[in-house]
């Protein structure tokens, strides 16, 4: 039992972070604009990721992004050791990029480092004849580390397309104050889809390791169920843990993340209010896509490739290429870095005890 208190309250470190580390993603374009002032926007965009708590529930009535992490390996193949491991690779990745002002996935490595325990429990990616990694649960979000930036920048594209053409004729003066007003919508928008998408990635973490800890224990409230309806269960019986996850993404968001602001505010491209309104509203559409779809995606990568899109309406060489092809090497190595780094905490675990 003291262990799997020690999981969940790493899990909702982890979640804090999380928030720290991706509080660029929904304030950078309102900062870099002056809309609000750092304080004022991470106290803004930390209300709407809590409240992100309440659309899941009520709204969408489920969590399925939280289901799609809890059973990315299958359950054969889960053990608290493995979570544990997982969750200290993710956790170390995630400063790891902070510190550096690098705008990295807090979802891929919290997937990568599951993942990499678990194989490295099972001795490779087969055992006895069936796969570790449930595949039809994690392919569609390796192809999302992909589409999920394509997506918000080809939105991003047209919505700033649409709005140039309204407003060509407009006062410029009049059109910016309009804008500034209108980035407080969008911003609160990404925050809602920011929230709903990455608090429940650590909901599933902390369910998984519930789950195995009731099953193990013999719950019949957990042995007599299917795994498929397992999670939906944990969260009824444990409605503190989606309270605290949105709560501890929240606070996350409020301690900001400044290095990676400047690097998403300002390094990528210049964004105007217009265009911030245009990034955050394709961000949050592309978030509230996946998250109906129950795929856990980057809304860094998301946001990213939404900011890209604004700044190619101008030009293409509006864009820092530079600066954009050394974050997609952070990305695609977030996974497989977090799975060797869990792979060797489980290691040196299975070791010591």
């Amino acid at each position: 039992m003291t262990f799997l208190v020690i999981i969940i309250v790493l899990a909702l470190i982890f979640d804090y972070i999380n928030g720290f580390h991706d509080a660029a993603n929904s304030i950078a374009t309102i900062v870099s604009t002056k809309v609000l002032t750092p304080f004022q926007a991470v106290l803004w965009a930390a209300v709407f990721n809590f409240a992100a708590f309440f659309i899941s529930k009520y709204l969408i009535g489920e969590f399925k992004i939280g289901n799609t992490i809890a059973k990315s390996v299958h359950e054969n193949f889960i053990t608290l050791e493995v979570i544990f491991a997982g969750l200290i690779a993710a956790i170390t990745w995630n400063l790891l990029t902070w510190w550096f002002g690098i705008p990295s996935s807090s979802s891929h490595t919290l997937l990568g480092g599951f993942m990499g325990a678990a194989v490295a429990h099972a001795g490779g990616m087969v055992k006895n004849g069936e796969d570790v990694i449930n595949y039809a649960k994690v392919l569609p979000t390796f192809l999302f580390i992909f589409l999920a930036p394509v997506i918000g920048m080809i939105i991003a594209y047209i919505i700033t397309v649409i709005i140039l053409n309204i407003c060509r004729k407009a006062v410029p003066y009049k059109a910016e104050k309009w804008f500034r007003r209108l980035q407080l919508v969008s911003s609160a928008l990404f925050s809602l889809g920011h929230g709903g998408n990455d608090a429940q990635k650590v909901m599933g973490i902390i369910g998984a390791a519930v789950i195995f800890f009731e099953v193990q224990n013999g719950n019949t409230a957990y042995t007599t169920l299917d795994s498929a309806h397992r999670f939906s269960h944990f969260v009824e019986d444990y409605w503190w843990v989606p309270v605290a996850s949105f709560t501890a993404i929240a606070f996350g968001t409020l301690s900001g993340g400044w290095k990676i602001v400047k690097t998403m505010g300002t390094r990528i491209t210049k964004v105007t209010p217009l265009e911030g309104v245009s990034a955050e509203t394709a961000g949050a559409a592309t978030l509230y896509l996946t998250e109906a779809l129950g795929i856990p995606v980057s809304t860094t990568h998301t946001i990213t490739g939404a900011i890209i899109g604004v700044g190619a309406t101008k030009r293409l060489s509006a864009v820092r290429w530079g600066v954009t092809i050394n974050l997609l090497w952070a990305w695609i190595l977030t996974i497989p870095v977090s799975a060797i780094i869990a792979a060797i905490v489980y290691f040196i675990i299975k070791a010591i005890f």
